[in-house]
Parts: C-alpha cells; sequence; structure tokens
C-alpha cells in the first residue's frame, strides 16, 4: 500500500475512532516522483500522528511479548 495515500487515511480512521497506532515502517512504500519522495512524506507524517513507528522486528518482538 502507499503509505502516504492508504496507510495514512487508514491511521488516521483508526485513531479518530480511538485506537492507538503503531505503523511498522519498513512494511509500507511510498512512490518516488519528480515532485518529492511519498515514503519520505509518509515517515514525517507517522511520527507527528502515529502512537508510534517500529521497524518489523520490532512488531514482531511486541506482538511475540503480549501473546
Amino acid at each position: 500500500m502507499s503509505a502516504n495515500l492508504c496507510v495514512e487515511s487508514h491511521m488516521r480512521e483508526l485513531l479518530e475512532t480511538g485506537f492507538e497506532v503503531a505503523v511498522v515502517r519498513d512494511a509500507t512504500a511510498g512512490a518516488k516522483v519528480p515532485e518529492g519522495d511519498g515514503y519520505l512524506a509518509a515517515l514525517i507524517n507517522f511520527r507527528m500522528i502515529a502512537n508510534a513507528v517500529w521497524w518489523t522486528d520490532e512488531a514482531v518482538t511486541r506482538i511475540d511479548q503480549s501473546a
């Protein structure tokens, strides 16, 4: 899914309905166009909006610990 469009849209909806949201940064991507880097833009927004931004290894460890 495109990080700066789809992931961010779903993340905002989840936050608005009261969920805490962690984004797994290396499980998504964004387009690079002459006007800019969609993935970099998404990472900046994720840091400002999400409760956490993790790498896959950290997400798997946290999921394992909570099970």
